[in-house]
């Protein structure tokens, strides 16, 4: 097997659905031997900013010396984005061979009358049986839907747990009210173990709160954090906050991040609770480390800047609440600018809501469809816009067409911003680093 083949041995199992439930899971890492049983997880769980969030932790514990490995769920452009240990991706190689592994005890299953494992699940068992290999110190671990039957919550004793925010998404699978959903992700709380939350609303907390006092489990909310003195610059931001764990007051002055909006200062937030309850437990990591980990960390396409004349942005806004942080993010940097916005979502996405805050933003429009079987039709996302007023420029089926339409109209905008499903910006985000602007 080659890692060619490796792939497609991957994807072949997405033809099992993607199902939630750990039996399967837990089938699969019975005849692996439970790589999963030793390693120190810290577990992210929210509707937006998990990869972020993951991405910060991630990249402090490796500034403070220690050997981490991350987890992080969907890729952008190349699968190995997917696993990483020490800053690095995992080795074709690597993948390749543990994806025979896996692959051999998959099949073992499905022969003995059990149900196949989903891709997902496969994935993830590749991840633990890497991550124990590479006698990793940490692993950041980010679920991929929900919590509860996400295939990640078969760690059984993590370090930390950590929801993000709660949002409406998935609704057809995570319940469709918000205490609904954080119910759901709120299944990553263990018993004993410390859990910290970003949940904005009120009900929704108090079921993440209710259900870590019914297991025992410390609760943080961040909520509770006082931030100040925020600079915002499309490049990053900086912020300070004050805030109280176990009755130890936490200050810290002029964080600066490498990554723009105030999604993304809640985001460290989310990281700096996280990173002084690993602390409480004794786990060395430096301020030092801490705020050079908060200016190296950047993730692809989440708002990030890949040229400056015209401005290129590319951000994942898949989803309502990611559509709000966007044009809130783009009203703070670049207001009174001429943007041209080229996107791209997913058919199970509140597309009007979406169409309804991105048009607030007064710039011109390119819909395109995204290179999925689950892709809206670009002209049913145009249509979208055009109910609130939008003013579409084009409409291409095919998002090259749209990308070469962006690129010639380039002179006449201050920005063009890509944005939409992570399965668009990986391809467009390729064009443009690899094509040149």
């Amino acid at each position: 097997m080659n890692y060619d083949e490796a792939l497609e041995t991957i994807h072949s199992y997405l033809r099992f659905g993607s199902k939630l439930g750990l039996s399967r899971m837990n089938g699969l890492l019975d005849r692996l031997g439970h790589p999963e049983k030793d390693l120190k997880v810290i577990h992210i769980a929210g509707t937006n900013g998990k990869g972020s969030v993951c991405r910060y932790i991630y990249t402090i514990l490796n500034e403070a010396g220690y050997r981490a490995g991350a987890y992080f769920s969907p890729y952008i452009e190349k699968f190995t984005e997917r696993i990483e240990c020490a800053g690095e991706q995992i080795s074709e190689e690597d993948l390749t061979r543990y994806t025979e592994t896996v692959n051999d005890k998959a099949q073992e299953m499905v022969n003995s009358g059990e149900e196949s494992p989903t891709e997902f699940e496969i994935v993830t068992a590749i991840g633990f049986m890497y991550f124990a290999d590479q006698n990793t110190d940490f692993v950041v671990l980010e679920t991929g839907l929900g919590g509860t039957g996400d295939s990640t919550n078969v760690i059984e004793k993590p370090l930390v747990t950590i929801i993000t925010s709660v949002d409406y998404d998935h609704m057809a699978v995570l319940g469709n009210t918000l205490p609904e959903i954080a119910a759901n992700k709120a299944g990553i709380f263990k018993k004993g173990v410390p859990a910290a939350a970003f949940i904005k609303d009120e009900e929704a907390r108090a079921v993440a709160s209710d259900r870590a006092a019914e297991l025992g489990a410390p609760f943080y909310d961040i909520n509770g954090a006082s931030v100040s003195d925020v600079v915002k610059d499309i490049e990053g931001y900086s912020f300070s906050a004050d805030y109280d764990i176990n009755g130890v007051h936490h200050s810290y002055k002029d964080i600066r991040l490498a990554m723009a909006g105030m999604h993304q200062v809640e985001n460290a937030l989310c990281a700096l609770y996280a990173v002084d309850i690993l602390r409480g437990e004794g786990v060395d990591i430096s301020d030092e480390a801490l705020r050079s980990g908060f200016a190296k960390s950047v993730q692809p396409a989440r708002f990030e800047v890949l040229y400056t004349d015209p401005y290129i942005i590319l951000d994942g806004a898949h989803n309502y609440a990611g559509a709000k942080a966007l044009a809130y993010t783009l009203h703070e940097v670049l207001d009174g600018r001429n943007i041209l916005l080229c996107i791209g979502i997913l058919e199970d996405k509140e597309y009007q809501k979406m169409a309804q805050v991105l048009n607030k933003l007064h710039c011109d429009i390119i819909c395109t469809s995204v290179p999925s079987e689950r892709g809206m039709p670009a002209f049913n996302l145009a249509d979208a816009f055009g109910r609130v007023g939008g003013f579409v420029i084009g409409i291409y089926d095919n998002y090259l067409d749209a990308f070469d339409a962006s690129v010639r109209a380039a002179g006449a905008y201050d920005a063009i911003v890509w944005a939409g499903s992570l399965y668009l910006m990986g391809p467009i985000r390729t064009l443009f680093t690899e094509g040149g602007q």
